[in-house]
């Protein structure tokens, strides 16, 4: 199995110590019973413009042939389309365009949406984690909200100000890691809950 996880900073960890992020704790819990690879492929500063346009070329090269490999897509999207201006509208399209994409090409995507960042981009990130949830549910792709659960969570709060309002740190990355794994990441692999 080969996964790819595309995305911004976040999908890296950029602001954990222990430089997991939330991708290598999901991995570290995930029971493979054959080979795994993952694969992160982060844009630092990357709206859905940017994924949208370098995400299929970047798997490919990473990707096996269907008969020797199980693809997987993760798309880890970000708070920069909030932050840089693109209308809501805009950030559905892109995503819709990537998990089109890949179900033309027979990769099953996961999406994880974007967490909470300053709050004065509450209700924005907010709005944009809902229009993301409807497009991954149109195509019943899953979704993990990673915005309402954290929100107002007292720990995600404290990694944020600690870090500068901008990034978690371990605890944070760790919050995010729970919410993959339990919002349908095993069953999406064909793997055993744990």
């Amino acid at each position: 199995m080969r996964i790819c996880v595309v995305g911004d900073e976040l999908s890296v960890g950029v602001g954990d110590a222990r430089a997991l992020g939330w991708v290598g704790r999901v991995m570290a819990r995930s029971r493979f019973d054959r080979p795994a690879m993952h694969f992160v492929l982060a844009v630092p500063g990357e709206n859905t413009n940017g994924l949208g346009a370098r995400w299929e070329a970047e798997t490919a090269t990473r990707f096996g042939p269907e008969t020797v490999a199980e693809n997987r897509l993760v798309v880890a999207l970000g708070r920069h389309d909030v932050e840089q201006g693109l209308s809501v509208a805009r950030s559905r399209l892109n995503l819709a365009n990537i998990l089109d994409m890949a179900d033309s090409a027979r990769v099953p995507a996961f999406v994880v949406g974007p967490p909470p960042g300053r709050p004065e981009d509450g209700p924005r990130i907010a709005e944009l984690s809902a229009a993301f949830a409807d497009v991954a549910s149109r195509r019943r792709v899953p979704y993990v909200d990673t915005y309402t659960p954290l929100a107002q969570h007292e720990q995600w709060l404290a990694d944020l100000a600690q870090n500068g309002s901008v990034y978690p740190g371990q605890a944070g990355y760790g919050l995010m890691a729970w919410l993959v794994l339990h919002t349908g990441w095993h069953a999406w692999l064909g793997l055993p809950d744990e």
